[in-house]
């Protein structure tokens, strides 16, 4: 018989196939067992009836616990009421390990319980449809931008500067002298803008926040394009554009993943360009009116900011033009308002928080340099980006859009935790 995968069995209706996976599940009838064998591209009932298969193999049944590896043989059967549409009806069975006592049963288990198990919790269906949106999503990242034009420029993950602030920063020995774990990409990318246009980096990025919210991880993926001759209008409609196609993709290719989840796709739905855009002083006056009277101008936005400014809109808002005291030194200040700085940020909606965050950058040499010193950085380990202000320097912009915060917001998860393999947590490292 053929070795097929789960996710191409509508292509063999009525053909005897061989199936290598694991027991996800199990039950029984009497003289008929149903087993759910999972093999990592999908879920497939098999059909075991005494009549039809050696009697060593019906009764497996009793040995085998949940997650015992197995190769199974039979005919596929369409069936809509199955997992899939399709059925195996069993004619063999081979059994590769028998599992006893699998940690994971098929009932409600706390966080608490499954997050050191994480290497095993990972085989669930729920975790399978989030891993499979997560694959999605990460295609759609790179077609769209390679789409565009973009190039991919890897960036470094050790650094001898901060990008978004010394106190996030995780630091190590590197043969002697102090070097990080990047924060971001985004200074490399604007040198790699320099030379090739349009440009984007997509890794881990790592930082060092003592936050236990359901929205933070210490190490998570980031991809940050970056165009020369870009403005903040230029970067507002491209997130847009870009958010809109990413979902898009998950609905076209992830609907039953979607519905595994439960998801409200109907909300999904509604991601059209164009996307509302309000300024800060506008965010704040939601603020006030919806509670948060003593919010002053010039705070960042924290979690139940963001929550309630989001939950205005049906779909994900920009916010433009923070002020200057709450975002990056190398941000560019708005040449009208220099108490504010030519900046966005997009929160999706439903409560969800920012996914997108990003800005025009100050092109001016002098300036930067001042800025620089504004914010306490050293300025020697710089250089090479002043640099980029002194040979042929112009406009640029760009932002960085969060993998697992998007993925969040898109499955309609309660916690990040779930949208990456193996989360880094304050507190948690294992496994």
């Amino acid at each position: 018989m053929k070795w097929v995968y789960i996710k191409d069995i509508h292509n063999f209706e009525n053909q005897e196939v061989e199936i290598k996976g694991w027991l996800y599940n199990k039950r029984s009838s009497g003289k008929i067992h149903f087993w759910i064998v999972r093999d990592g591209t999908g879920f497939l009932q098999c059909v075991v009836s005494k009549k039809d298969v050696p009697e060593e193999v019906f009764e497996l049944h009793d040995k085998m616990g949940l997650e015992s590896s197995l190769i199974v043989y039979g005919k596929v059967v369409k069936q809509p009421k199955a997992p899939g549409g399709f059925e195996l009806f069993l004619k063999n069975a081979k059994l590769i390990q028998a599992v006893k006592d699998y940690p994971i049963q098929k009932k409600e288990h706390s966080v608490e319980f499954l997050m050191p198990l994480r290497h095993l919790w990972l085989r669930s269906r729920k975790q399978f449809a989030i891993m499979k949106i997560r694959d999605t999503i990460i295609q759609a990242i790179e077609e769209f931008l390679h789409n565009e034009g973009f190039i991919r420029i890897d960036a470094p993950i050790l650094t001898p500067a901060s990008v978004e602030g010394t106190t996030t920063l995780f630091e190590t020995n590197y043969f002697g002298q102090k070097a990080y774990l990047s924060q971001s990409g985004q200074l490399y990318m604007e040198a790699a803008a320099m030379a090739y246009g349009k440009v984007y980096c997509f890794g881990p990025t790592f930082r060092a926040e003592k936050s236990k919210t359901r929205r933070h991880l210490m190490e998570f993926w980031m991809v940050e394009p970056e165009i020369a001759y870009a403005t903040l209008d230029d970067i507002m409609q491209l997130a847009e554009n870009f958010v809109t196609f990413i979902v898009k993709k998950v609905l076209e290719k992830r609907k039953k993943e979607l519905e595994i989840l439960e998801r409200d796709i109907s909300k999904l739905e509604k991601i059209e360009p164009p996307f509302p855009k309000i300024s800060y002083d506008e965010a704040v006056e939601i603020l006030h009116k919806k509670g948060f009277k003593e919010f002053p101008w010039g705070e960042d936005f924290g979690s139940p900011h963001e929550t309630t400014i989001s939950e205005e809109f049906e779909k994900p808002v920009i916010i433009h033009r923070y002020p200057t005291k709450v975002k990056a030194f190398y941000m560019k200040r708005d040449p009208k308002r220099p108490e504010v700085v030519l900046c966005m940020d997009m929160l999706a909606p439903e409560g969800y928080g920012e996914i997108i965050g990003g800005g025009q950058r100050e092109e001016n040499a002098e300036q930067l340099r001042k800025q620089i010193k504004e914010f306490g950085l050293p300025e020697e380990v710089y250089e090479w980006y002043l640099d980029l202000r002194k040979y042929g320097s112009v406009p640029h912009s760009g932002f960085g859009l969060g993998l697992e915060r998007t993925i969040m917001w898109i499955c309609g998860l309660q916690h990040v935790r779930e949208t990456i393999p193996f989360p880094r947590l304050y507190e948690r490292i294992y496994p």
